[in-house]
């Protein structure tokens, strides 16, 4: 979840990897870095210079001497894992001559038994972080070359890795590696770039490598080569990245969250554009590799998502299970990997994922190609090691998402459900009428979420009357409660207030004993067959001195207030409810202050456990 971003070539490095460095700043925030190779001096090569920072960026930069000059560099911004946030664990880490620099995104599992054993030989830690072992590794590697050190380092570790590595005595380049961490290339004119995230890369450059994992690179100013693990030769096609480096700027709005929550209609628009076969009723999503016989040969969906994504997923199975009458159902991948799950042949499985390196998806895709199972991904990034590991997929086209919280990638993967499910339905059972009807559904999505966003300013206001709530319960049935329990994810995420999310039929079950005036309910209650049920538990909260805010069709009775969304069909109707909530967290943290793009505790792009 760390964001690594390097360079080496002509230009005075410094301040590029800073600004790289505040472009990936969403995938970790307590802490950064940054070392750079010194000019070498006559007789001996260049020194490392680094700098380390607690806290932002913006820390790390105002500690940057103004003469720290050179052409190759590393840096890092962190989201702990080993280590409080401090100068001392901030990457990146050196060994004890400061001859060895690395930068790491992951895991070392056996970090604890490495560093016994390393303590053992005399070696003095200045970090509590897992990465400063590797340092120590790759400093103590007996190779002559240093691309044949970071191998013999890598060969003792178990984990997960992103990581680039600075040798003072190799200053002609930077050696990466991938193993379960994203490693992005970035090719430009004799110069080389490597980060996490093509965020940092595609205000230089478009065309990228994205390594595998057990794959190497060796970075050099002219050129580059990418190798195995095990030192084989492999070939590197770069790509062009689709996105431009405007996509990642605010564009006039205070925060990322907002201006992506204002995006959804273009969005939606995006993911829909090209994709709609009039004359069938149906869809066209090519990159499924799922012919018509093989889809009718499928018996059961098994959808696996981490945070937001499993929420899509809850929604996206009860599409498939209305639209295309197959057995859906989600899961949160970090469970399924865990439980030893029964992979049955004539499952389809689905991993969804924004970035499409969420390390839990990842694994879990990964097990299930290596049982055999058929894999399709759902992803946002074109590239990414779940949609080259998936056998097919769709991708959901929202564009770059940058602030830790989601709110137009969920909306465009739940819109590309809807096309999914439409498409298997057309191939069985659905028919042209109710296709019709679905298309017709999905084409008014744009106009009403802009008609959502309009009434910013009401939401604003009802934000401010709850934002003094310690505590609040979401309730939805069926269609209703996916959408309750990402509202719920959306506030606390943002806003600290703890939330819980529950079906509505089981108010009585137990949370009831809650409800009280100072425990706001925030209701799903849709124009649908079951308006007079979501009603009754509403009659249940008010009849405790409950306060309510309904996200409903026509305005409530029994709630204190509502927010009224336009009316789509029923199955596309938990789309536009969950729009005026993501506004409702969003205007209750900033009523409570709290630095939105960046919420305490989280980062973006969960690649480790």
């Amino acid at each position: 979840m760390c964001g690594i971003v390097g360079y080496i070539g002509r230009r005075d490095v410094a301040p590029l990897l800073l600004e790289g460095l505040q472009r990936l700043e969403y995938r970790g925030y307590d802490s950064a870095g940054i070392v750079i190779t010194g000019k070498a001096a006559a007789g001996r090569p260049g020194a490392l210079k680094m700098v380390k920072a607690k806290g932002r960026v913006r820390e790390l930069e105002a500690k940057v001497p103004k003469r720290f000059a050179g052409t190759t560099g590393i840096a890092h911004t962190r989201w702990a894992t080993h280590g409080a946030p401090s100068d001392e664990n901030a990457h990146p880490h050196m060994d004890a001559e400061n001859k060895v620099a690395v930068v790491h995104n992951g895991i070392i599992d056996n970090a604890s038994e490495l560093r016994a054993k390393l303590t053992a030989d005399g070696i003095v830690f200045l970090s509590e972080t897992d990465t400063e072992v590797l340092t120590h590794l790759i400093a103590r590697a007996r190779a002559d070359t240093l691309e044949e050190k970071v191998r013999e380092a890598l060969r003792h570790v178990e984990g997960t890795y992103g990581i680039a590595v600075l040798h003072a005595d190799f200053n002609d380049r930077i050696v990466v590696a991938r193993n379960g961490s994203p490693v992005v290339l970035g090719i430009g004119e004799k110069e080389m770039f490597v980060a996490s995230d093509v965020a940092a890369l595609v205000a230089h450059t478009r065309q990228v490598v994205t390594l595998d994992d057990g794959e190497m690179a060796t970075l050099k100013a002219d050129d580059f080569r990418t190798y195995t693990t095990e030192g084989s030769t492999t070939t590197a096609t770069p790509t062009t990245v689709e996105w431009e480096a405007e996509s990642y700027d605010m564009g006039g709005h205070d925060t990322y969250m907002h201006k992506e929550i204002s995006e959804q209609a273009d969005a939606v628009d995006r993911v829909l554009r090209g994709r709609i076969d009039d004359r069938f009723s149906t869809v066209h999503l090519g990159g499924l590799n799922l012919d018509a016989r093989e889809a009718r040969g499928v018996r059961r969906i098994k959808i696996l998502g981490c945070g937001t994504s499993y929420h899509a997923g809850q929604i996206g199975a009860q599409l498939i299970e209305e639209l295309a009458r197959i057995p859906a159902d989600a899961e949160p991948a970090s469970e399924f990997r865990y439980r030893n799950p029964v992979v049955d042949p004539d499952t389809l499985y689905v991993a969804v994922s924004q970035s499409g390196e969420t390390y839990d998806v990842l694994a879990a895709v990964q097990e299930l190609k290596r049982k055999g199972a058929r894999v399709l991904g759902v992803v946002n990034v074109v590239g990414s090691a779940i949609a080259r590991e998936a056998d097919g997929g769709t991708y959901v086209h929202a564009g770059p998402e940058v602030c830790v919280v989601s709110t137009k990638c969920f909306t465009n993967t739940v819109v590309a459900f809807a096309l999914l499910a439409l498409h298997l339905g057309r191939i069985r059972d659905l028919s042209v009428a109710d296709g019709k009807r679905i298309i017709d559904g999905l084409r008014r999505l744009p106009e009403q979420i802009s008609e959502i966003l309009a009434n910013e300013d009401e939401i604003k206001r009802l934000a401010a009357e709850y934002a003094d709530a310690r505590s609040m319960m979401f309730i939805g049935r069926v269609r209703g409660y996916p959408v309750a329990r990402e509202a719920s994810l959306k506030l606390k995420e943002v806003s600290y207030i703890h939330a819980e999310a529950y079906p509505a039929s089981e108010l009585k079950h137990g949370p009831l004993a809650l409800i009280e005036p100072a425990m706001p309910t925030v209701a799903i209650v849709p124009d649908d067959d079951l308006l007079e049920k979501n009603r009754a538990a509403m009659e249940e909260i008010k009849a405790r001195s409950g306060r309510i805010l309904a996200v409903a069709h026509q305005v409530q009775e029994k709630a204190d207030h509502t927010i009224v969304v336009p009316k789509n069909e029923n199955e596309l109707d938990p789309i536009l409810m969950g729009i005026p909530l993501q506004l409702f967290a969003y205007h209750t943290a900033l009523a409570m202050g709290r630095d939105i793009d960046k919420p305490r505790n989280l980062a973006k792009s969960v690649t480790v456990e």
